[in-house]
């Protein structure tokens, strides 16, 4: 295994999230709070210690697989583990477990959270854990390819481990350039959302911050009541913007670039819609009796739909206590989750088409031996490792789930909490049913159970292996 490219890059991440932390300090200046000072010091740590670890060139800047996997999984928990610090040293969440969950819940773009009361936050600290929901929605490890040459082709092992989706693709013939389109497309978007919002009536601070969770459909948001204490039109743009953002960025390259025909072969896109159409009219058919009006009904409806099936976790209403074909279907979304090459979390609908038609295809054969079929996805023949993957990922996904819910039920709460908890946080949902539903937060929970939600939190967003990898011996002996 190359150490040293690894050490490299962790130095670099760290160098990334001290220029990171410049951001709140410029948002304490304008509110005049000294919480500012905390971030400026931890900042300034994380450059000088990062550019000093980042003056040790590696021997070889060549990496496989294995260091692939494994700086992405290391960067993730040392971006949690020092973005934690602000929270901490500045007493506003004075409990490190809780704070490292706080962050990971952030830049897992989960939206979990341990705090009663996020309104008692400085303005500075709220910022700074909108934030992370920005950087980590479209991956951090992604950017840093965007603006710095690591390995030339090799870091397309990077960007494997940190994408989501059973296929990582390049969109251009070079990864850097692959990344540096899918973050404009990501920034350009930001930018017309903040816009929106602002035409919507928000101030400045309050556009941002909710464009910086809705955009990383991390769904953190500055008031105890979710985006239920924002307006209409607010609560309108938003869900317009979590449903773009749980599609296919590569869906918007392609329509950057005006190849109309290639766009509507996307299949995994218009599946997504129709799910989002059909558990939209389902549940507002069930809900449309405890509302003044369809057209409001049906705007929580749509807007519940949109920020469970991107992996947002905003709320607008109290949906635990929706008649339980709307939590079903609600627990249903928060599996499948949005689109590959999304800001979303969940299995996604990609991975549910190749599931499906696989199992068409081995009744199939069941029925007709001879038979001999292909899976295909948007017109094209998914391979045989494709599928295989596909498979094994989701044995180890509901593994995941299975070993973390009887952990978390060792704190002896009911079953709908223990199971759609640990279902909300590896699924980078947030909130889910029950003590931890809409109104309610983790806080309960002893730090046995949150560690093991920091864990499903991370192997949600790196889609379980990269954590996994970790933990298996094989990966530090030497080959």
């Amino acid at each position: 295994m190359n150490k040293s490219i690894i050490r490299f890059i962790l130095c670099r991440v760290l160098q990334f999230e001290g220029l990171f932390m410049l951001l709140p300090v410029i948002v304490s200046l304008f509110y005049k709070e000294k919480v500012g000072w905390v971030f400026v010091i931890i900042s300034a740590s994380c450059l000088v210690l990062g550019g000093i670890g980042a003056n040790f060139k590696p021997k070889s800047k060549v990496f496989y697989a294995r260091e692939g996997f494994v700086v992405v999984s290391l960067s993730w928990i040392l971006l949690s583990l020092v973005g934690a610090l602000p929270f901490v040293v500045s007493g506003e969440i004075p409990s490190y477990v809780d704070a490292v969950f706080e962050t990971v819940s952030g830049f897992t773009t989960t939206g979990a959270s341990i705090l009663t009361d996020v309104e008692a936050l400085s303005k500075t600290a709220m910022f700074w854990r909108c934030f992370t929901n920005w950087i980590g929605g479209m991956g951090v490890l992604v950017f840093i390819m965007a603006v710095l040459p690591l390995s030339g082709s090799r870091n397309m092992h990077i960007m494997r481990a940190e994408s989501t989706g059973p296929e990582v693709g390049k969109l251009v013939p070079r990864v850097k350039t692959t990344a540096t389109i899918l973050y404009g497309i990501y920034f350009g978007l930001s930018l017309i959302l903040i816009t929106c919002f602002l035409f919507a009536g928000l101030p400045l601070y309050n556009a941002l911050i909710i464009s910086f969770s809705t955009m990383g459909t991390g769904g953190f948001a500055d008031l105890n009541k979710s985006l239920g204490g924002y307006s209409y039109s607010a609560q309108t743009i938003s869900m317009i913007f979590m449903i773009l953002c749980g599609v296919n960025f590569n869906a918007y390259f392609l329509l950057l670039r005006r190849k109309m025909k290639d766009f509507f072969k996307l299949e995994e896109v218009r599946v997504y819609l129709f799910i989002v159409f059909l558990s939209t009219a389902a549940i507002t058919i069930q809900i449309h009796d405890g509302f003044a009006s369809m057209r409001e009904a049906i705007h929580h409806s749509l807007f519940q739909v949109a920020s469970i099936i991107s992996t947002t976790g905003f709320s607008t209403v109290d949906f635990d206590k929706w008649p339980m074909l709307s939590k079903t279907i609600l627990l249903f979304l928060m599996v499948v989750g949005g689109c590959a090459g999304s800001t979303c979390g969940g299995i996604k609908v990609s991975r549910l088409l190749i599931l499906v038609r696989s199992l068409k295809r081995e009744i199939s054969h069941l029925t007709h031996p001879r038979s001999v079929k292909k899976v295909k996805l948007n017109g094209q023949t998914v391979s045989e490792e494709t599928v295989g993957s596909v498979l094994s990922f989701m044995i180890a996904y509901v593994l995941v789930i299975m070993v973390s819910t009887f952990i978390v039920s060792a704190d002896n709460l009911d079953f709908t909490t223990s199971f759609s908890a640990v279902l909300a946080n590896i699924g980078n949902i947030g909130p889910g049913l029950g003590l931890v539903g809409a109104t309610g937060n983790y806080g309960m929970l002893s730090d046995l159970s949150k560690v093991t939600l920091i864990f499903d939190m991370l192997a949600g967003r790196l889609e379980v292996y990269p954590m996994l990898v970790l933990f298996y011996l094989g990966t530090w002996r030497k080959s």
